[in-house]
């Protein structure tokens, strides 16, 4: 073998392979969560060029909620984001099932910003044994049915709901006259089809995904839920990482956050004009829904106390 030959091979052995790195999501690849992932992949490779090679899996390919996080805890796999399967790792995490906690998407920023992003990452990590990296926005949730225009909570009254989440975003439909139902995701458009609901709470993205407009004509912006979403490390992959890497990955997830949130809010417009072109799509009196279910915000003080809603009232209004 010749000197260059030689010099070659050895250059080739000591040049690492990139480290796989696996994002998963429950969600589809029309969703934030993909393109949080897809920007946060991107910002790693500029600062941390050819060391990693990120593999994104929307859709649920590798599991649903439930599947991916306790996989994450597991450590067999590197990275999921996630949504409403994070707030059942811990009842205090419930605030965000309650009920127009925010006014619109500038007053979740500033909330998070003041130091509930912090405070709710701090509680994830003690209770969930992961690394959280970034905390983004799956969306405002409303509903779309097959009955009528959801204007007023009368409107409601009698409605079988599909509805995610935890007891707080039951008790609001309940509250509203409505009736949960648990449905899968993935059945939702069939259960519409054939009246085993009368409609369903989501994001715009998902009713337009799953083509729900096909079945259900009417999409009311209540806007009665916000959603975070999760982008999460196992704490195995963590622990593989340099101190180097760590750091970066860490203040990738920070740096991206205001760049995420943009990012969500134009898929939302771009879905939203969409749906307004397939369906019945009407604003609501969200005063008389916010009066109709102050009982649950008061109910989630009581046990949990102001710590993360002290964050939410002192933001209500811009500076």
């Amino acid at each position: 073998m010749s000197v260059a030959a030689f010099a070659a091979c050895l250059g080739g052995n000591a040049m690492a392979e990139p480290v796989v790195v696996r994002i998963a999501s429950h969600v589809s690849a029309l969703s934030p969560e993909h393109a949080q992932s897809q920007l946060f992949a991107a910002e790693i490779e500029k600062r941390l060029p050819g060391q990693f090679e990120f593999q994104l899996f929307p859709s649920g390919q590798l599991g649903n909620e439930k599947a991916l996080l306790a996989n994450l805890q597991a450590g067999s796999i590197e990275m999921v984001n996630i949504a409403s399967g994070v707030l059942k790792l811990d009842k205090k995490l419930g605030i965000f099932d309650l009920p127009w906690l925010f006014t619109d998407r500038a007053h979740v920023r500033r909330a998070m910003a003041a130091g509930l992003e912090d405070a709710v990452r701090a509680r994830i990590e003690e209770v969930g044994g992961v690394k959280v990296v970034g905390i983004y926005e799956n969306g405002f949730r409303h509903v779309i049915n097959t009955k009528r225009p959801i204007r007023t909570p009368a409107d409601l009254e009698g409605l079988k709901i599909r509805i995610s989440g935890g007891k707080f975003r039951q008790a609001v439909f309940k509250d509203l006259g409505a009736t949960p139902q648990s449905v899968p995701w993935g059945e939702t458009f069939t259960s519409l089809q054939t009246g085993v609901v009368d409609g369903a709470e989501a994001a715009t993205y998902g009713f337009y995904e799953q083509k729900h407009y096909e079945v259900a004509k009417y999409m009311s912006l209540t806007s009665h839920v916000y959603t975070p979403s999760f982008l999460m490390m196992s704490n195995a992959f963590y622990d593989s990482l340099s101190p180097e890497q760590r750091k970066v990955f860490m203040e990738v997830g920070r740096q991206i956050t205001d760049a995420a949130y943009d990012l969500s809010a134009q898929l939302e417009e771009r879905y939203l004009a969409e749906m307004k072109a397939k369906a019945e799509v009407n604003t609501v009196d969200l005063a008389a829904f916010q009066a109709a279910t102050e009982g649950v915000r008061a109910k989630y003080e009581e046990s949990f106390g102001d710590e993360y809603l002290k964050f939410v009232k002192s933001t209500r209004t811009a500076p």
